[in-house]
């Protein structure tokens, strides 16, 4: 790899957000240096603690090339916010936005700064959906779905035209993103469109065509909780932030709860004789334990708890709700006895058990980590 003087102030920061992408490291230092020939430039891997060693790979590389650089993150997680330190950290007149899968087309990156160093625009976008582009990487109908589902929904929402907001693959001048950083939620997998909206008024964007090639090494990020992610962060944006993220994920957890709830009581209440209180407090245990797994697969996914933490969370998160278990069985036993129906008694009792596990995830459960 070509090196510029040690002391040249690079014209364009390369954010590469990743996890568990060692054996692309060096392939993609390779690409960029054959891609930015005569452009000052430098590289910061934003690695959220992957446990393949891809932050000691990047730190072998910056051991002799002063244009490559890492964050290592330890208890947190997530593309946004990877992309946001990273995107902080640098000093240089533009900033892009690219995968270290090398799916994306890293030979477009000079175009792409050719547009904005003309004044013109304020965003340029890699879009696999002009004429030219290509999604061939996207290997299976499953991923196409995804893509094309995001995509859909998010240009309802969009006040500039863009056939692919779902990309992960863009350039903008540094000082611009600084002055949208503290609009952005920081949550979730696709960050482009976050950008876009928290503007105050529409970017001029222009999209050029690029490849998607396929992976080479190491596993997609792409499934279908990151589409859930995504339209959380529509709603995000059209509440103008008086709903965060987080309350609305919490929301459609306690929502799929009670559903859960009242499916299992119901369950119980037509299959067995144990009496309602001790039916009722089965189908407590029951929507806790699909309350707790589905907040650390969605609503916590950058925070998620693994291994011992998982069996340590769950213990926490049963021994805290308990009492809100207590309350939930208690209340909803004297409307039973009051001679309100046994569903609606049940569905009291379980919205006040939902409140509690809430407050629980929002202060200790995850926070603890």
């Amino acid at each position: 790899m070509t090196e510029p003087p040690a002391s040249a102030s690079p014209t364009l920061s390369v954010v590469v957000p990743c996890y568990n992408e060692r054996p692309n490291v060096g392939p993609m230092l390779a690409k960029l240096d054959a891609a930015l020939a005569g452009i000052t430039w430098e590289v910061i891997y934003v690695d959220d603690d992957s446990p393949d060693g891809t932050a000691e790979e990047v730190r072998r590389f910056a051991h002799t090339d002063p244009r490559v650089r890492c964050i290592r993150r330890i208890g947190r997680r997530g593309l946004a916010s990877a992309v946001i330190e990273g995107a902080l950290a640098s000093s240089a007149d533009y900033v892009a936005v690219i995968d270290g899968d090398l799916q994306h087309d890293e030979t477009r990156l000079p175009a792409m700064l050719a547009a904005l160093q003309g004044g013109g625009y304020d965003l340029v976008v890699g879009s696999r959906h002009v004429e030219g582009g290509d999604a061939t990487g996207l290997a299976n109908r499953w991923r196409h779905l995804i893509s094309n589902g995001g995509i859909r929904l998010a240009q309802a929402f969009l006040p500039v035209k863009l056939t692919d907001p779902m990309s992960g693959y863009f350039m903008l001048p540094r000082p611009l993103f600084e002055r949208l950083a503290r609009s952005l939620t920081g949550q979730g997998f696709k960050i482009l469109l976050d950008l876009v909206l928290s503007a105050p008024a529409p970017l001029r964007v222009l999209e050029i065509p690029v490849r998607f090639r396929e992976r080479v090494a190491g596993e997609s990020k792409l499934d279908a909780l990151v589409l859930a992610q995504f339209g959380g962060l529509l709603l995000d944006k059209v509440f103008g932030g008086l709903l965060p993220l987080r309350f609305i994920s919490f929301a459609l957890v306690g929502a799929l709860g009670v559903i859960v709830h009242l499916t299992v009581l119901t369950a119980l209440r037509q299959g067995t004789g144990l009496g309602f209180e001790i039916e009722q407090a089965m189908a407590t245990v029951v929507a806790m334990m699909f309350n707790f797994a589905l907040n650390n697969a969605v609503t916590y996914r950058d925070q998620r708890l693994r291994g011992p933490r998982l069996w340590r969370g769950l213990l926490l998160f049963m021994l805290v709700c308990g009492l809100g278990a207590v309350a939930n069985v208690g209340i909803a036993q004297v409307l039973y006895e009051r001679q309100m129906a046994w569903s609606l008694a049940g569905a009291f009792g379980a919205v006040i058990g939902v409140v509690w596990n809430y407050a629980v995830s929002a202060t200790l459960v995850w926070r603890a980590r």
